[in-house]
């Protein structure tokens, strides 16, 4: 079941076989140390079986039937027909013989190049050339596998939620009263379908469950690409426990971070999206259609500064001396590729003082707005949403921070901090509310592959664009911003399809640039004129060095979301 493969050629695999179970939530609790180069802690699953969220995923698709003049289409997924393969050994070296790649007899979607059209729905993902689906087959224990390569598992246990104090009134059955894998797994339930009005709540009893002790080790195998777990009796996704607890830790080679050092020179870690997500960096679901929300402790030396996907402006706790803590959270589900983290010396950038010639300028909310949720009628899953606040409809600019190297401190104050705003503003007035509250920009590395990459509340932008003038600083902005709605907000379901997103930000990066210059009609025709001439030859240029079965795009299935975006 080893699958070999070259990242820089190959599709990746998805082995998470999350057609059975998903993960709702990740609790992560780590300690970065520069000096060996490893990420190390634990990470706490919160599992959902298949048979409640495919109940949920019948409920969607009739909502969205029977809404007129709406084409909301979700593509069911194909019966997953697993062949029994030879026996593996687990850690136990106990044999298990149920672990296989689906079947390509039943229905292999991949084309002759190994991209995948899973026919993927809205809560999870079926067949796929390196699909790896278990479920109930006679009497062998259910199996789940996680997306996970180059990384140290250590131990896997079940957590003992039960003895959470508080959490028993989330058991609805009166008889279960002796403490169960019933009784912990019917917690997990509830505590995972909390309404979004009650998210505060429900983060502060993921804290607690994350804490609680273990009632049990977990059977665990790894490869190259996942990490395999079970428990011997549990033989459904149903039986299986609900709440895990992984302890690993990160290898120096592994291909999620990048350890490397700033423009100062100074010791810096970051993750790069690519090429293989964050299977490197935890053990996760990574179909972009397994949707989490996730929290995240992390601890560091007093020195620097962490920067995350999360919807909270994060200040350092000194914990003893020398040592500070960082903690994020995310309320709104995003696929587990999106979790975005960089750690290093950086120094917050601020405009020394504001000229009355800036575009925009910044209206933050004020307390009682930024802590004011409403759950609206869209009809997307249940979660805090910004679309039907009142007060962030009209937010033109979120509050956002700039960080950086100390020595691109005048560059920064030269281009980047006064683009921003009228930047941010120019989007709000294309396309509406921010989908997301607030933005952490940083200045990544001179290794960084890219001009610019977007995850949910953080930005990561290459030093280049501080050199090239308003223009090119202004129109990579744009496109990055586009991202939140086009590849974060919303995206292709199937990876294949990033180039949806990236059309749609390519586009509105000139809408945006030519808003936020406030070029008169004729100016920006011109000008985004003069660039799609410039891509289209491009895109020629591509084409005529390209294979010619990489210049066919096929049918995308569009409705999830996907990942970091460049």
């Amino acid at each position: 079941m080893d699958i070999q493969l070259d990242p820089a050629r190959d599709d990746l695999p998805l082995m998470a076989n999350t057609s059975h179970i998903l993960v709702k939530h990740y609790v992560l609790d780590l300690d970065v140390d520069f000096e060996s180069q490893v990420i190390e802690g634990t990470i706490v699953l919160f599992l959902e079986d298949g048979n409640r969220f495919k109940k949920q995923n019948s409920s969607i698709e009739e909502a969205c039937q029977s809404e007129s003049n709406k084409a909301c289409k979700f593509g069911m997924p194909e019966p997953c027909h697993i062949p029994v393969t030879n026996a593996r050994t687990f850690s136990s070296e106990m044999e298990y013989n149920d672990f296989a790649i689906c079947s390509k007899g039943e229905k292999d979607t991949s084309d002759k190049d190994g991209n995948h059209d899973n026919q993927e729905h809205a809560s999870g993902i079926s067949s796929s050339k390196y699909c790896c689906d278990t479920g109930n087959h006679g009497s062998e224990d259910f199996l789940l596998v996680l997306d996970c390569c180059d990384l140290s598992v250590l131990k896997v246990e079940e957590v003992d939620v039960a003895a959470v104090p508080g959490l028993e009134k989330f058991t609805r059955s009166p008889e279960l009263t002796v403490v169960s894998e019933e009784f912990r797994n019917q917690i997990v339930r509830e505590l995972v379908t909390l309404p979004a009005n009650r998210w505060r709540e429900q983060l502060d009893y993921y804290a607690c469950c994350s804490q609680a002790p273990g009632c049990g080790e977990l059977l665990f195998d790894t490869d190259t690409w996942s990490l395999q777990i079970r428990k011997t009796g549990a033989q459904t996704a149903t039986d299986f426990p609900h709440a895990i607890r992984i302890w690993y830790k990160t290898k120096p080679e592994g291909r999620s971070v990048t350890w490397t050092s700033d423009q100062s020179g100074r010791p810096c870690v970051y993750t790069v999206g690519s090429p293989i997500n964050n299977r490197a960096l935890f053990p996760c679901q990574e179909p972009p259609v397994a949707m989490s929300t996730w929290q995240a402790t992390v601890r560091a030396a007093a020195s620097f500064v962490v920067l995350m996907s999360g919807e909270n402006s994060a200040k350092p706790t000194q914990l003893w001396e020398g040592c500070s803590s960082w903690y994020y959270y995310v309320t709104m589900p995003m696929p587990a590729s999106t979790f975005t983290i960089a750690v290093g010396c950086w120094t917050e950038m601020k405009m020394e003082t504001w000229s009355s010639n800036d575009l925009a300028t910044e209206r933050p909310f004020s307390p009682s707005e930024a802590n004011f949720r409403h759950v609206g009628v869209c009809s997307h899953m249940e979660y805090p949403c910004r679309f039907q606040n009142a007060s962030a409809t009209t937010q033109e600019i979120i509050p956002h921070r700039v960080f950086a190297p100390v020595c691109l401190t005048g560059a920064c104050q030269e281009t980047l901090l006064r683009l921003i705003p009228p930047c941010l503003s120019a989007a709000h007035s294309v396309l509406g509310t921010h989908p997301f509250s607030r933005l952490d920009v940083l200045i990544v590395p001179a290794n960084f592959p890219s001009l610019g990459m977007a995850s949910p509340h953080i930005m990561f932008l290459s030093q280049s664009i501080l050199t090239g003038g308003n223009h090119l600083c202004g129109t990579r902005l744009c496109h990055e911003i586009a991202h939140a709605w086009f590849g974060l907000a919303i995206g292709a379901r199937d990876w294949t399809e990033e180039w949806l997103s990236e059309g749609f930000a390519t586009h509105l990066e000139d809408v945006f640039w030519a808003t936020a210059q406030q070029l008169a009609p004729h100016e920006a025709r011109e000008q985004q004129e003069l660039r799609a001439c410039l891509r289209w030859r491009r895109l020629q240029d591509e084409m005529q060095c390209s294979p010619e079965e990489m210049q066919v795009l096929r049918f995308p299935h569009v409705g999830g979301h996907s990942g970091s975006f460049s």
